[in-house]
């Protein structure tokens, strides 16, 4: 088997309407189908980095809530690659999310930094 990419990312949020507006309206992601399941009561949103899809958005009652502390097994978080961190972290700012201090990969040399999502789910910007 030759794995040829990741398909997509599956996130689980406990308040569709405002988890659809931080990742379209904040983020910039596309909204490139949207669909209501009513046996699940729930809702499933595709959505697209520039014009390529990325995101599954789910919707469902009362979903547990996500464990912050400490780490579980698991996706850590997801990363975002920006071409100018501080750039963009201020641009989150501004929009009212929180960002950790920009600091630096000692591996790479590249700058990074976190913020979450509206259910604290981990985010990260990093250097392109």
């Amino acid at each position: 088997m030759k794995l040829e990419g990741v398909h997509h990312i599956a996130i689980i949020c406990s308040d569709y309407g405002k988890s659809l507006t931080f990742y379209r309206d904040i983020l910039g992601f596309e909204v490139v189908g949207e669909h209501y399941r009513a046996a699940r009561d729930s809702y499933k949103t595709d959505l697209a980095l520039n014009g390529q899809y990325v995101v599954e958005l789910f919707s469902f009652p009362s979903p547990p809530p996500r464990v912050n502390g400490p780490e579980a097994a698991g996706l850590r978080h997801l990363a975002f690659r920006v071409a100018d961190v501080k750039a963009a972290a201020e641009e989150l700012e501004r929009k009212g999310v929180p960002c950790e201090e920009v600091r630096t990969d000692p591996f790479t040399g590249r700058e990074y930094t976190f913020f979450k999502d509206p259910d604290g789910l981990p985010l990260e910007l990093y250097q392109a």
